[in-house]
């Protein structure tokens, strides 16, 4: 079972490499890189390479580590109790009112599967610490029940983080880590074109200057991404912008078309005005 990339998704030899190994290991491959940079989709083309189902579980800062495991529906239960015409052996049985989380989905699946647990790092400094056991023994407990789950295959389990909180070093002791690297023009041209195979060279060549351009600013808050430059080669498509747009002289037209797509607040906008009015004035 091993990872070899995918038509859909360009996966470098070094994150190759890391997928392999853990595998290998049988621990979680904790990915780490910008926002934009394929974390989440890595998972999906994993699944889709090994020919594996993905369980996916989207963390929120409201996400508790008991989530993933299972829930107590009290409340159903005491309102089937409270209702006449409800079989009371249901009611009776604590287990009709235990909801599965995607842990223990993955735990109980028939087959090995991929898991994402996505963006960790959103939820509470102890969610990873709650999660260290299971993660680890691939087993868990169920108080109300007195059930003890273990898992029947050992899932293929991929953790992402954008670096907002600092990650316990027991919870990383465990994982394999990969950090993605930002594209370099020539990796970055190999993603267009599976996204875009019929895409003029010409422009591709200045979308690519153009966009690089704006990732070297200096003080620029939010970098545009490599999901954010595939949309804005799609609105140039949609809207047939020529080439010729992207390398204009005229002071009227310092920000390239459709730049929405790229700068994502105010503040970048006039730094990006401000500079590239400066560089053309030649001060």
């Amino acid at each position: 079972m091993r990872f070899e990339g995918s038509n859909q998704y360009v996966a470098t030899a070094d994150l190759q490499l890391a997928v392999n190994a853990a595998i290998t290991l049988q621990r979680p491959l904790l990915i780490k890189g910008e926002p934009g940079t394929g974390k989440t989709m890595l998972a999906e083309e994993v699944a889709k390479a090994l020919g594996m189902p993905l369980l996916q579980w989207h963390i929120k800062s409201t996400t508790k580590a008991q989530q993933g495991l299972y829930e107590y529906d009290a409340v159903s239960r005491l309102r089937d109790s409270q209702l006449g015409g409800v079989d009371g052996g249901r009611v009776q049985d604590i287990a009709n009112y235990i909801v599965k989380g995607v842990l223990w989905q993955a735990f109980d699946a028939d087959q090995p599967c991929v898991l994402l647990i996505d963006e960790v790092d959103k939820a509470d400094i102890e969610f990873p610490n709650d999660l260290l056991r299971e993660l680890d023994r691939m087993e868990f407990y169920v108080y109300e029940t007195r059930q003890l789950i273990k898992a029947r295959h050992r899932p293929v389990v991929f953790i992402t983080s954008n670096n907002e909180k600092e990650l316990p070093d027991a919870f990383l002791r465990r994982c394999f880590f990969h950090y993605i690297r930002f594209p370099d023009k020539e990796t970055m041209q190999r993603i267009i074109d599976v996204h875009y195979p019929g895409l003029k060279r010409d422009l591709l060549g200045e979308a690519l200057r153009v966009f690089f351009d704006v990732r070297e600013m200096p003080g620029l808050k939010k970098k545009p991404s490599t999901s954010e430059l595939l949309d804005w080669l799609k609105l140039l498509l949609a809207e047939d912008i020529p080439p010729e747009a992207l390398k204009s002289g005229d002071r009227k037209k310092i920000i390239p078309p459709l730049h929405g797509a790229l700068l994502k607040n105010e503040q970048d906008v006039h730094l990006f005005e401000r500079l590239v009015f400066l560089s053309r004035t030649g001060q």
